[in-house]
């Protein structure tokens, strides 16, 4: 990634200094999980609410894509697309595994649109939620002609594979070329474009480099705003840029120990998430600096989970075999 050097620097707020001391103390919490430590943090906000992690692959649905449906399965590349962009409409583990247990195999090869429709109208009609709220899916009606989202959203996928998407995924260049080919579908705006292609990259599928290309997402553009109160020659793009290339002289300023993930800096896409988390944090921590969208409450109640996940990345990172077990640990 170019090192951005404008001759108008930004400046900060108090938010800015937040932004690390939160990806400090959210990675703090990480670890100790992990260490399980019987006081995760003494960061009242932190405990109260919800937030994700520093680091996106170590995210639950993120580890259950990349171990479960990603590298569990056959790597024949139009199948591995197939659970890719299944996994990702819905995103949602629950409804992965509805799936599975009535269908089997989730395989392209033998996808059935009737087949999938009738398990995801029975999950609906039963009262549950098939889509995660981590992002709002736009309907895709007015191209597909369905009354039911996950209708057009079962055609969107099927239009991409019979379209040879993963022929086209194979001839891209950068991860800025993949960006550009996803959102020339119907339906797939910015946000989830940039959102697919890092899902896709976390597989052979193609071999980016993260750190190459980013695209702010509307919470990202609120903490960015809450972080500069004046973006000097930058635009939101290349303040992403400039705290990802600054991270460890920040750290170091603020003598913060940030514990990387097992040997990998943060990246591009993860600044462009601590961007959309401190906004959320700061909507309590800094209730009087605000953003572009005005909210002032945090929605998502922290609530435990009782699962353990063992953690496992994308086997390209080269950083699996620095993983030590809770029983090492």
């Amino acid at each position: 990634m170019e090192i951005l050097l404008k001759k108008k620097l930004p400046k900060t707020t108090v938010v800015y200094d937040t932004y690390w001391k939160f990806a400090t103390e959210r990675q703090n919490i990480f670890f100790n999980r992990i260490n399980n430590e019987s006081i995760l943090t003494e960061d009242a906000i932190l405990l109260e609410y919800k937030f994700t992690n520093a680091y996106r692959a170590s995210d639950r649905v993120s580890q259950y894509l990349i171990k479960n449906v990603i590298y569990n399965h056959s790597q024949k590349p139009q199948e591995v697309l197939f659970r890719i962009l299944l996994f990702k409409t819905f995103n949602k583990i629950e409804t992965w595994e509805r799936l599975e247990k009535r269908i089997g195999k989730l395989e392209y090869r033998s996808f059935n649109f009737d087949l999938y429709d009738q398990v995801l109208t029975e999950v609906m009609e039963s009262g549950k939620s098939i889509y995660s709220g981590a992002y709002i899916m736009t309907s895709g009606r007015s191209f597909f002609g369905h009354a039911k989202k996950h209708r057009n959203h079962l055609k969107l996928i099927e239009f991409m594979l019979k379209g040879g998407l993963d022929k086209k995924i194979s001839d891209c260049k950068d991860m800025d070329s993949l960006f550009e080919l996803l959102i020339s579908y119907p339906t797939i705006g910015s946000f989830l474009a940039y959102q697919y292609c890092i899902d896709i990259n976390y597989s052979n599928l193609c071999d980016f480099d993260e750190m190459d290309f980013v695209k702010p997402g509307p919470g990202a553009l609120d903490g960015i705003r809450k972080c500069f109160s004046d973006f000097g020659g930058y635009d939101e793009t290349d303040l992403i840029k400039f705290v990802t290339n600054r991270q460890e002289i920040e750290f170091e300023r603020l003598e913060l120990d940030f514990k990387n993930l097992w040997g990998r800096s943060l990246q591009l896409i993860d600044c462009q998430n601590l961007f959309c988390e401190v906004d959320k944090y700061s909507r309590v921590a800094h209730p009087n600096i605000q953003g572009i969208s005005g909210r002032t409450r945090i929605k998502q109640i922290f609530k435990p989970k009782n699962t353990t996940i063992n953690y496992w990345y994308p086997p390209k990172w080269n950083i699996n075999k620095n993983i030590k077990t809770n029983s090492q640990l």
